[in-house]
């Protein structure tokens, strides 16, 4: 195997480590809860402190992978993520939990940013988009780890024990991949010396704010797509679990192929066009009398939003190689706090508005992602990636 081939098999195994640590943790909720002794309306605060944690870890986490380089920081950042996943499932109160949410969360920050910015060297090395697959890859740690914690909660074992594995298993897998990774850190340095200390383009900002708009339709489709059915169109909770379903499956198999697509029409026509789709897929889903129908809308809502974030990853690690990681967290921050800030805003809609009017924003912001997606015309840095 060559050495970039070997990269890229190690650059999906950080991001399969990612997706089944977090995913672990999601599996374990009900369970921490029960121990804890807190409630729904608690256990819904203490989960910003672990989007808070988040933000700060992607914050820190760029500033530093681009002063030291990727193939150093990535492994340090999948050990950080292992061992601080254990911590929740130590936590005895609401005290204990909240501190462990968010040291997770900044650990789950940290491997974000810097297993994304290897992403986009490995892209820039293969000269086409790879980094949509890049995410597939963490969507299938996600299912690997709702399987694994059916079966380890089948066999009544604690969380401690569950997470304390994996966090073992993930700091052995962190520590033995790390030698596959690409060193640029002689790449990024040259480049952070042009860039030094200026203020993030106008450009990146504006990736920023689309990855906000993305992300939060993709929060509310994961938070409500499934009472949606059930409230709102009558469906029996078996039947209703199916829109996660449908929305988790196609929006993971479209980012196993998007890189094709965006070998053929270039990343901003599959933002433009997958953000177009994704509101024809919500609104599908918001406006059907039909509980067939609004499956199908949000299999079209996670086929036409699938390819649309790992664009924007993209372009803003390709942007200014020296400042490679700092972007993509600039991009990936703002990200995150639409996923955090879809579910809620779509709960505070719903004292105003029907559940399905309400999904109405999404739409909206699908929209507005569309049209606003020549941020991401190529230019001559950047077209040989795009080749």
């Amino acid at each position: 195997m060559s050495a970039l081939k070997a990269a890229r098999a190690a650059t999906f195994t950080y991001f399969a480590l990612n997706g089944f640590l977090l995913g672990l943790w999601l599996v374990h909720i009900p369970t921490v809860e029960d121990r804890t002794g807190i409630s729904h309306a608690e256990l819904g605060r203490l989960l910003l402190l672990l989007g808070l944690g988040a933000f700060l870890g992607m914050r820190a986490g760029g500033k530093v992978t681009d002063r030291i380089g990727v193939k150093l920081m990535v492994p340090i950042a999948g050990v950080v993520c292992s061992v601080t996943a254990f911590l929740p499932g130590v936590a005895v109160n609401q005290w204990t939990l909240g501190l462990a949410l968010l040291i997770f969360g900044f650990g789950n920050g940290l491997i974000d940013v810097t297993m994304n910015a290897h992403a986009v060297v490995v892209e820039r090395r293969y000269s086409r988009p790879v980094m949509s697959a890049f995410h597939a890859t963490w969507s299938l740690g996600g299912v690997a780890a709702a399987l694994t914690g059916a079966r380890t909660l089948s066999w009544e074992l604690s969380p401690a024990t569950t997470l304390g594995a994996a966090a073992v298993l993930g700091v052995v897998v962190s520590l033995v991949t790390a030698r596959f990774l690409l060193d640029e850190k002689e790449e990024q340095h040259v480049g952070a010396q042009t860039t030094g200390k200026r203020r993030a383009p106008r450009r990146i900002w504006i990736m920023a704010v689309l990855a906000l708009l993305v992300m939060l339709s993709e929060g509310a489709a994961n938070d409500w797509s499934v009472l949606h059915l059930q409230d709102v169109l009558g469906a029996a909770p078996e039947v209703a679990a199916f829109a996660y379903g449908a929305f988790a499956t196609t929006m993971t198999v479209g980012r196993l192929i998007a890189d094709r697509v965006t070998a053929k029409i270039g990343p901003m026509a599959v933002l433009r066009w997958g953000s177009a789709i994704g509101a024809v897929g919500i609104a599908t889903a918001a406006l059907s009398p039909y509980i067939w129908l609004a499956l199908v809308g949000w299999a079209i809502a996670g086929i036409g939003l699938s390819g649309t974030v790992p664009q924007l990853f993209s372009a803003a690690g390709h942007f200014e190689p020296g400042a490679a990681a700092a972007n993509v967290s600039r991009v990936a921050g703002l990200g995150y706090l639409g996923v955090l800030a879809g579910p809620a805003v779509i709960g505070w809609l719903t004292h105003v508005v029907p559940l399905n009017i309400a999904f109405l924003l999404p739409v909206g912001l699908c929209l507005v992602a569309a049209l606003s997606a020549g941020v991401l015309r190529a230019t001559p840095a950047e077209d040989k990636v795009a080749a």
